[in-house]
């Protein structure tokens, strides 16, 4: 059977479809209207653009429309390759997976001569159009049009693999894919989006580059009407889906996605700062990183209180783990909440649950240490499996529980864990995005061929020995409470713990079921059914389908909302799961 799942959900966008244009040619021209409604003899366009945006592309398709005098690349101001190494260096490590959260502003890498020369090029000239570009346009010129360039996380991580682009002023194009997405999440995404927070109040238009010779642009106005309309309605994120060593066939086969040459283990439909989002204006389908909804438009979808604790960062993710027809995921721990400011810079930690969206007969889970285990043994042996020495014999030290369908695991940082085989895990954590410590990887490679990333030292720095069998099964299995019922529905708490800041509810009902927002953002999953329809008591926004397995998100904005069960669904019993910040 064919799945409903909606793998390119996007949000219309009412009454801005007039300034929204795609197309080089149209996007000149509307630039070049713009520069013509000013007067001036001599006017300069400045093009922001995200590390990682194709300039060159940018370039030769809007020399046709605008015919600059001069094009300046701003990046010929910048320190050199070796001087920004230099600068960045004790935030790196040497690593393959983990740094440290670097401060840095883009001016602390461009140099003053420079600019002042690039500056004096421009002045030179005393009319026709120049054109600025580059990763630090907007230092050399403040621009009489200043268009920003932009590009998803997921796209940038693409051209990495892909070997078309390496990391911001380096010769590294070449070099190990983690180590490109590391310098990109500890050092160049952190100070582009301290760039693009402080300019988009008075950027004149958006420009969508993340499809190859298929621009998009926006009215800064046109951008911003679409944040404030996506803040106050239920929306979707735009799921991708990642082959792993150890993936599994139930993605594959129940969201119809293409074979690929290695199982699908991941999917990632619930994470606003690798995801997407697609706006539809009238017949133009634009993209945008999702987290420039968190950036912009911070208060409405979080809620002050959540804000207030986190500010602009989406602190709930939900993602999907295959291991169904695949294998264990390695054996790992997450760091506790002082191990990971102190060594890495990030606010707060992956606490994390499993809750078992499918399984398959014997499936199972691993959590938790067994009673009386020897930690310096534990790690000796680790270390020993590390060095291939032999295999860890993961069943001696770790208590495994069997997984089946709508289970909830709950997974406080520092508990050592994994996904055996089997479990169709939905993943509902805190969102520090990679903090994961591998302990142990079942003695296979990566599917690059290498081993993957091993990290015994700081996990045994982090593992919390005293979560052995009495207290894991007491604390983190099997944790639902009724909570509230009515006629045709229940309410039950699933966790999580204590410990974390998350609280999940599960929802079984075949009648509407109310939800109050509660001054928090809501993260749901329909766990079961078909279909369900999410709607307005007050009509404030327009009813919302949602299909099996689909995340979805509910802005704090929206004090009240319902949702039934619709389409081949309606009268039947089906399931949600929500997640938000406990107060």
């Amino acid at each position: 059977m064919k799945s409903s799942y909606n793998k390119e959900p996007s949000t219309l966008i009412r009454k801005w479809e007039h300034e929204a244009w795609s197309g080089y040619e149209a996007i000149g021209d509307t630039i070049g209207a713009s520069i013509a409604n000013k007067r001036k003899e001599k006017a300069i366009v400045v093009v922001e653009c995200y590390p990682g945006v194709r300039q060159k592309e940018i370039l030769e398709g809007l020399t046709v429309s605008l015919k600059p005098v001069l094009i300046v690349r701003s990046e010929e101001a910048a320190l050199d390759p070796a001087e920004v190494d230099c600068k960045v260096e004790r935030y790196m490590s040497d690593d393959r997976v983990f740094g440290y959260m670097a401060p840095f502003n883009i001016d602390e890498f461009y140099e003053p001569d420079k600019v002042d020369e690039l500056r004096s090029k421009i002045s030179a000239m005393d009319k026709g159009i120049i054109v600025v570009i580059g990763f630090g346009a907007s230092l050399i010129a403040r621009g009489d049009v200043l268009i920003y360039a932009d590009l998803a996380r997921w796209e940038i991580q693409l051209r990495y693999r892909s070997k078309e682009i390496g990391n911001w002023r380096t010769n590294n194009r070449e070099d190990d894919t983690l180590r490109l997405y590391k310098r990109g999440f500890f050092f160049e995404w952190r100070m582009a989006d301290r760039l693009k927070r402080s300019l988009f109040d008075r950027i004149d238009f958006y420009l969508d580059s993340n499809a190859k010779d298929e621009p998009k642009m926006l009215s800064r106005q046109a951008l911003f009407a679409g944040l404030s309309q996506t803040a106050s309605q239920p929306f979707r994120l735009v799921p991708y889906f990642d082959p792993g060593v150890w993936g599994g066939t139930w993605l594959e086969t129940n969201i119809d996605l293409p074979k690929r040459n290695h199982p699908y283990a991941w999917g990632f439909d619930g994470v606003p700062e690798e995801n997407s989002l697609y706006f539809q204006y009238g017949s133009l389908r634009l993209e945008i990183p999702a987290i420039n909804l968190v950036f912009f438009e911070s208060i409405k979808l979080l809620g002050e209180r959540v804000y207030s604790r986190f500010g602009a960062e989406f602190p709930i993710r939900f993602d999907f783990l295959d291991t169904i027809g695949g294998q264990n995921l390695s054996l790992q721990v997450h760091p506790t909440t002082d191990y990971i400011r102190e060594q890495f810079g990030m606010p707060y930690t992956q606490d994390e649950s499993y809750y078992i969206l499918d399984a398959a007969p014997g499936a199972e889970v691993y959590l938790g240490l067994k009673e009386d285990i020897d930690p310096d043994a534990m790690i000796t042996d680790l270390h020993k499996a590390q060095n291939g020495e032999w295999t860890f014999p993961a069943k001696e030290y770790v208590n495994v529980y069997p997984a089946a369908k709508h289970d909830h695991f709950l997974i406080p940082a520092g508990t050592v864990h994994c996904s055996g085989t089997g479990c169709m895990v939905l993943e509902i954590s805190a969102t520090p995005y990679i903090f994961t410590f591998k302990l142990w990887d079942w003695d296979r490679l990566g599917l690059d061929g290498r081993p993957r990333p091993v990290h015994v030292e700081h996990g045994a720095k982090v593992i919390q020995w005293n979560r052995t069998t009495e207290w894991t099964t007491s604390e983190c299995v099997g944790r639902i409470e009724k909570v509230a019922e009515g006629e045709g529905w229940i309410e039950e708490r699933t966790g999580l713990h204590e410990l974390e800041f998350i609280e999940t509810r599960r929802h079984w009902f075949s009648v509407p079921v109310i939800h109050e927002s509660n001054g928090s953002v809501h993260m749901l999953n329909l766990i079961e059914g078909e279909e369900a329809t999410v709607e307005s008591p007050d009509g404030s926004f327009e009813p919302f389908v949602v299909r099996y397995a689909e995340t979805f998100i509910v802005p704090a904005s929206v004090p009240t909302y319902l949702i039934r069960p619709s389409g081949k669904s309606e009268g039947k019993t089906i399931g949600t799961i929500k997640a938000y910040v406990r107060a």
